[in-house]
């Protein structure tokens, strides 16, 4: 890679700067000033400093974000606020949601560049499970839960996949109006659509598990933090 890009892509500065910051000598390559600012470096393996600060390279960042309400899952907007707006200080460039969450939808949603793990997370083909958390407008029989977990009609050409429901380790109704739903489709407000199918309303929706990843409980909405992309990688991998 060349230097003057590798500033570029860390956010140090633009090209143009780069090449200022070179010619004054500011800049150094594993210890010694940098000929130019169109030399080739490797950035998995060279050092490079500016005004006796290394300047680390990242291909790929990956993040945590416990989605509040009221902001789309969306790079850009014109009028909504988006996911992104969270990470505007962050050096990454090119970031995305990893598939989406509903406005009102809160809790974890992976933002990363890496468009290939992207790709095999959100793949159909991969059946990556997504748990939800669900608050009810009434309560759900057992027949409801067996038709959930079986799928049901959405209007669509097919039924849902099957479903996995659990109750909260505190939960002690017979028909419960709160529980937890796992999917690993990716419909359009898709949970929402199989609880009306049954004749009921969602009232708050929380992911809390994305395949192997969980939303850290001392997390707050609106708050992130960054994954290590070793351990992440890892339990992720599909």
């Amino acid at each position: 890679m060349r230097l003057d890009k590798y500033l570029v892509h860390t956010n140090t500065c633009t090209r143009s700067e780069a090449r200022n910051l070179v010619r004054s000598g500011r800049v150094l390559v594993n210890g010694a000033p940098a000929a130019s600012s169109d030399i080739k470096i490797n950035e998995n393996a060279d050092m490079v400093t500016l005004d006796g600060k290394q300047v680390l390279y990242e291909q790929y960042s990956y993040f945590m974000l416990n989605k509040p309400a009221g902001v789309v899952s969306a790079c850009e907007d014109r009028r909504e606020n988006t996911v992104l707006d969270f990470f505007k200080n962050e050096p990454c460039k090119d970031l995305f949601p990893v598939g989406r969450l509903d406005k009102d939808t809160v809790g974890l949603l992976l933002i990363t560049n890496d468009g290939a793990l992207a790709h095999r997370l959100l793949a159909p083909n991969k059946h990556v499970w997504k748990k939800y958390y669900v608050e009810l407008e009434r309560s759900v029989s057992s027949e409801d839960i067996e038709k959930l977990c079986s799928g049901v009609d959405i209007g669509e050409d097919t039924p849902t996949l099957p479903a996995k429901i659990e109750l909260p380790a505190d939960c002690s109704e017979k028909n419960p109006s709160k529980l937890y739903l796992s999917i690993h489709e990716g419909r359009f407000h898709q949970v929402k659509r199989m609880f009306e199918a049954v004749g009921n309303k969602v009232t708050y929706l929380k992911r809390v598990s994305f395949g192997q990843l969980e939303l850290d409980p001392d997390l707050k909405e609106g708050e992130y933090k960054k994954l290590d992309p070793n351990d992440f990688l890892t339990n992720t991998a599909m």
